[in-house]
């Protein structure tokens, strides 16, 4: 057993063969050769599932998923591109199917009805409809000079001017509407 292994380790060492020779090998049944490959792009695919993972240990089962997906498909590599590279995007999607799985469990287990709930604007509603029927009785002068300075934001001089009235006629019409407002909307709002 102990002459074994140091066979297996002369042979990491000794091996020369390209990525794409030992990827080749690996699909005919070479038991050495995938892990041969491993040895030699192991770290760079670590520091990669690292970078882009939560954890260490999101990072090393990652990388397991990533290594047993290449282990399985390396039949159907292309050679196309750079084993490297193949590898590189294994691990990339690896990560990206990791994130995929955490963002649903984490949606499913943290579901919060709170966070996407509509804001009961009732209220806001209702006081808009009594604000309403209260201008409604004001007389129009009165209503016409309260809802263009208080509502619309005119100025007293802007609002004579769109009136056709003197600023000191649209501030009197302004605060007798507001008195009046006041007396309407007391017991309204209140209750």
């Amino acid at each position: 057993m102990r002459g074994a292994r140091l066979l297996i380790s002369v042979r990491w060492v000794s091996d020369d063969r390209s990525d794409r020779t030992l990827l080749s090998a690996h699909a005919a049944g070479d038991r050495y050769a995938f892990e041969e490959l491993l040895a030699r792009h192991r770290a760079r695919l670590h520091g990669l599932a690292r970078r882009r993972s939560r954890s260490p240990e999101d990072a090393d089962d990652i990388l397991q998923d990533a290594l047993l997906s290449a282990h399985r498909t390396a039949g159907a590599f292309r050679h196309d591109a750079a084993v490297g590279s193949w590898l590189h995007r294994i691990v990339v999607n690896a990560c990206i199917d990791r994130g995929r799985r955490h963002t649903a469990h984490s949606s499913l287990t943290g579901f919060d009805p709170d966070r996407w709930a509509v804001p009961d604007r009732t209220g806001q509603v209702e006081t808009t409809i009594v604000v309403r029927q209260a201008l409604m009785r004001l007389p129009a002068e009165q209503r016409a000079a309260v809802i263009a300075v208080d509502m619309h934001g005119y100025s007293v001089a802007d609002a004579a001017a769109l009136l056709g009235v003197a600023q000191g006629t649209v501030k009197s019409r302004c605060a007798r509407a507001r008195a009046r407002l006041a007396v309407l909307l007391r017991g309204t709002l209140v209750g």
